[in-house]
Formats: C-alpha cells, sequence, structure tokens
C-alpha cells in the first residue's frame, strides 16, 4: 500500500511539472504574448458589440451572426488568459494603452455609443460595416501571429481566428450588398 502511495504521489508531481510546460503550447515568445494581450480586448469589443443586437430590432441574419461571434470569441478569450498565466504574463502588461480605440479594427467609444442608438436596418448596416472592419483588425493581428509567434496553440488559435473570420466577413459584405 505504501509503494502505491508514493507511487501516486511521484505521477502527480510529474503530471504538474509536465502540464506546467504544456499549455499555451509550450515555447513561445514575445509575439505571442502580444498577440494575447491585444486579442483578449478585441475579442471582448466583439462580444460587447454582438450584445448590442439584442433589443435593436436586428434582422435574423445579423442576430445569428452576433450569437456565432460570441459562442467562438468567449472560449478564445478564456484560453488565452491562461496562456498568459501559464506564461507569467499580465492580461494587460504595464505599459498598455488603456484607450485602444481605432487600434487594429477597434471601435470607439463614440462608435459604439452610435451603435447603441440606431435599430432595425440602418443598425444592421452599421453593425456589419462596423464588424467588418473590426474582423479585418483581427485577421491582420492573427497575420502577424503566424508570421513572428513561435506557441503551437497560439499559432493554431490564430489560423482558426483568420478561417472563421475571412468566412464571418464574406458572410458579412453579402449582407451588406
Amino acid at each position: 500500500m505504501r509503494k502505491l502511495v508514493v507511487l501516486l504521489v511521484v505521477l502527480a508531481v510529474t503530471s504538474a511539472c509536465a502540464g506546467g510546460t504544456k499549455r499555451g503550447g509550450g515555447e513561445h515568445n514575445t509575439a505571442d504574448v502580444t498577440f494575447a494581450q491585444q486579442m483578449i480586448p478585441h475579442h471582448e469589443q466583439a462580444v460587447v458589440m454582438a450584445g448590442l443586437v439584442d433589443g435593436a430590432g436586428a434582422s435574423g441574419e445579423v442576430t445569428a451572426l452576433a450569437a456565432q461571434i460570441t459562442a467562438a470569441q468567449d472560449p478564445e478569450i478564456t484560453t488565452m488568459k491562461t496562456w498568459l498565466d501559464d506564461w507569467d504574463a499580465d492580461v494587460e502588461p504595464a505599459d498598455h494603452d488603456m484607450d485602444m480605440d481605432g487600434h487594429t479594427g477597434m471601435m470607439t467609444g463614440t462608435d459604439l455609443d452610435s451603435l447603441a442608438g440606431l435599430s432595425g436596418a440602418e443598425f444592421d448596416r452599421s453593425w456589419l460595416t462596423m464588424m467588418t472592419a473590426h474582423h479585418e483588425g483581427a485577421v491582420e493581428m492573427a497575420e502577424t501571429e503566424l508570421r513572428e509567434g513561435r506557441s503551437d496553440d497560439a499559432r493554431a488559435l490564430a489560423k482558426d481566428i483568420i478561417a472563421a473570420q475571412q468566412k464571418e466577413i464574406a458572410t458579412m459584405k453579402g449582407l451588406l450588398q
């Protein structure tokens, strides 16, 4: 019995140590950290924008797209926060400019306030236009990760973001026509 307990303790310690190096794709670099630190608030804003759809009299297509965006990006936010924790990096770096307005597709507070004041077809048109620009910014950030990042997991997420958001961009552009 004592040997079994010792073996279980050794396995638990070994597993815990190995797990710490595996999460977040193992090896990473500054580009991976920057990608996660910038993509988190970017995704958070997309989720906020998706939340504006409720009560705006949006079309069924826009409502479905907003739900799809939230369902995809909420778990990605959680994943990236876990990576940053595993990498001993802050979710928000100390030198981070709190105001990312206009950065890589980010909407300004004024943009979001304006959008929140719209309804119906006018809301749909503005939301689709803003979300298209927002997604294009995310694709640009993900492409930078693919060029410069080292983490296998972060690079895989970047590929997923590019594929999903390019598809959504095409859908949104189609809805705008």
